[in-house]
């Protein structure tokens, strides 16, 4: 029997928004909370900012590596499983990289919670596209999404004060204390699945089709390519302005330059904004708008002004955040065909870029100074808003995406496909 998924009147739909809006809190609250306190870590350890920020870097690596094995697991146990185990080991990682007793076993326990971690991140959206209607996906999605901006900024801003107070490891297990409790409102809310049954057929060829698939369609390849650039320009702020609003520019004590990261409240709005704004303004135009948005808001952070920095990046992290949102849940409609690896490649190109580019970034912050981050943090977004013009398809507001092996110019075609598999996925 064909099923299209919860509608938005229906109970089942409200505690998936809430249980993966607490799954982000999780996911995000322990990927980044050493991001808040990345000033402090330095200086305990007398390292330098790109070291310190390994702490972050590997963390994310680790969720890179670990999104396409998690996108064959859940091909095998269901994705709504596959989450549970991950939601659950990367709580109880969570606790023990607090109880680091050196940075070496600290790096070690963020790398494998990273990898842990990734299970949500891999799945989540895919989880959306199966198990709500088509037509409210965007909207599900963008409310994940504001749940990660909520998880990242509470991470930070719980870690951050607290750790100038009573030290990074207590600060640490604060953060895990309330991700455990996250994890317990996702377990009991998310509603049993419908929309995909997992299949023993499942094997390593299944998941390198799924890819040869995703990496042979242009627009994918493209919305990797904004995931990567944006991504990793974006962290690389985050990363690196604590340090500068602590220096001898601004002289903010760590517990005050810590609150930067309440500007993640304009991401938690914008996001949600984008399920109403891609309907009427299209995918492309949201994602443009998004990625020079976030240009400008870099641009005004190079302000001496403390005032308008806060304001530069405010604006910043509400544009990346509609940038990414729109992103994200364009790759999960696009990808009719082999969507856990086209969403799981996503994750991977994102969170390599956060690796990455977060990490490189401390040695130009190090040298020239802030204005040599803001210049590569633009220099990225240029060249995803180039790749978006050229390669990505326009058209009318909220186009429906064509398969990856057919044409980007008719969309009907490709609504019947959607329809279609989920509803032979049921049969």
């Amino acid at each position: 029997m064909s099923w299209d998924g919860h509608l938005p009147a229906s109970r089942e739909y409200r505690r998936i928004l809430v249980g993966l809006g607490a799954a982000g809190v999780v996911t995000f609250a322990q990927l980044y909370s050493p991001q808040g306190l990345l000033p402090t870590l330095a200086r305990g350890l007398h390292v330098s900012p790109a070291d310190a920020a390994l702490s972050v870097s590997l963390a994310t690596l680790g969720v890179a590596l670990a999104v396409l094995p998690w996108s064959w697991v859940a091909d095998r146990v269901g994705r709504l499983r596959a989450m549970q185990v991950a939601i659950v080991a990367s709580t109880v990682l969570g606790v023990l990289v607090a109880l680091s007793p050196n940075l070496g076993v600290l790096l070690g326990l963020r790398l494998v919670e990273g990898m842990a971690l990734g299970g949500i991140p891999a799945l989540a959206v895919t989880y959306l596209h199966d198990e709500v209607h088509e037509g409210s996906t965007a909207a599900a999605a963008a409310a994940y999404i504001s749940g990660t901006t909520i998880g990242g900024a509470a991470g930070r801003l719980i870690a951050g004060p607290l750790a100038g107070l009573v030290g990074w490891r207590p600060a640490l297990l604060t953060v895990a204390g309330v991700c455990a409790l996250a994890s317990v409102v996702f377990l009991r809310l998310m509603p049993r699945p419908r929309g995909y049954r997992p299949t023993s057929a499942a094997s390593a060829r299944t998941v390198a089709d799924g890819i040869r698939t995703s990496l042979r369609d242009p627009a994918l390849l493209a919305l990797y390519a904004q995931g990567a650039l944006l991504m990793g320009g974006f962290v690389a702020v985050y990363n690196y302005l604590a340090f500068r609003l602590e220096g001898t520019e601004f002289a903010l004590p760590p517990t005050v330059g810590s609150l930067i990261f309440a500007a993640y409240a304009a991401g938690t709005v914008s996001s949600r904004l984008t399920g109403q704004w891609v309907p009427r303004f299209g995918r492309r135009r949201v994602l443009l708008a998004g990625t020079l948005t976030m240009v400008v808001g870099a641009l005004v952070t190079l302000a001496g002004s403390l005032a308008l920095v806060v304001v530069g990046l405010l604006v910043l992290t509400a544009g990346f955040f509609a940038a990414h949102a729109t992103a994200s849940a364009w790759v999960g409609a696009r990808a009719t065909t082999g969507r856990a690896q086209a969403t799981a490649l996503y994750n991977v190109a994102y969170y390599s870029g956060s690796a990455l580019v977060g990490w490189v970034l401390g040695y130009a912050f190090s040298g020239p100074g802030w204005a040599a981050v803001v210049g590569a943090v633009v220099a990225l977004a240029v060249v995803a808003l180039g790749l978006a013009l050229v390669v990505l398809p326009g058209g009318r507001p909220d186009p429906t995406p064509a398969p990856a092996s057919d044409s980007d110019s008719d969309p009907n075609p490709a609504s019947l496909t959607e329809r279609s598999v989920r509803s032979r996925k049921l049969r």
